[in-house]
């Protein structure tokens, strides 16, 4: 499999763009990876990139962008940070890679089990991290079940994995409220935004 070129972007749309990304978490969890010399992608993305799309992940060591879909070098921007939510610094990344480098899809990609997120659930305080954790913590409260507190913190991993969904909702809801470039492109059909969700036991990715 080739490297992107600028020919090959420009027959991407939002939706096959999408496709692209299914296609190569199936490869993945199938242990089938497209065969790609990425020292020849090296060569070939050399002078240039041309990637379909940006996923916003955690930094979660098991939660590689690039292996969990299968793609090579050149094919999209991987922004990664704890908690995979938004501040301007990403936002604007996110708005070069859509609007000047090309990308027609956006995934925030939450995961199961996320460590972040079980820090915002047991209200974590710790140095920066403490900043960080504050970020997160809106998702907790937007999850409303179980209202027993002694339920609602990071020994019940069905409560985390809802805080996470609901995480992954609130910082899409954020990129268009807070990005008018990108919630235009989106309304002109120009680019998507999805979440999704990576389970780290089986390696399939659920879009929703």
């Amino acid at each position: 499999m080739k490297a992107h070129t600028k020919e090959t972007q420009d027959t991407m749309t939002p939706e096959k763009s999408l496709l692209f990304l299914k296609e190569g978490n199936q490869r993945f969890q199938d242990n089938l990876k497209a065969n790609r010399n990425l020292l020849e992608q090296v060569n070939d993305t050399s002078e240039g990139q041309f990637p379909f799309a940006t996923i916003l992940s955690c930094i979660d060591s098991r939660v590689s962008a690039e292996l969990v879909f299968d793609q090579g070098l050149g094919d999209i921007f991987s922004i990664r940070i704890a908690g995979n939510f938004v501040n301007e610094d990403i936002l604007g990344s996110m708005e070069f890679g859509c609007k000047l480098a090309g990308t027609k899809l956006i995934v925030v990609l939450g995961h199961t089990s996320c460590g972040a997120i079980k820090g915002a659930c047991d209200h974590a305080r710790l140095g920066n991290l403490t900043a960080l954790i504050n970020k997160i913590e809106p998702a907790v409260e937007a999850v409303v079940e179980p209202a027993d507190e002694n339920l609602r913190n990071s020994k019940n991993l069905d409560f985390v994995d809802e805080v996470s969904a609901k995480n992954v909702e609130i910082t899409i809801n954020n990129i268009r409220t807070l990005s008018p470039i990108l919630a235009e492109m989106e309304e002109k059909g120009e680019i998507k935004i999805v979440g999704a969700m990576y389970n780290i036991s089986t390696g399939a990715v659920d879009f929703y």
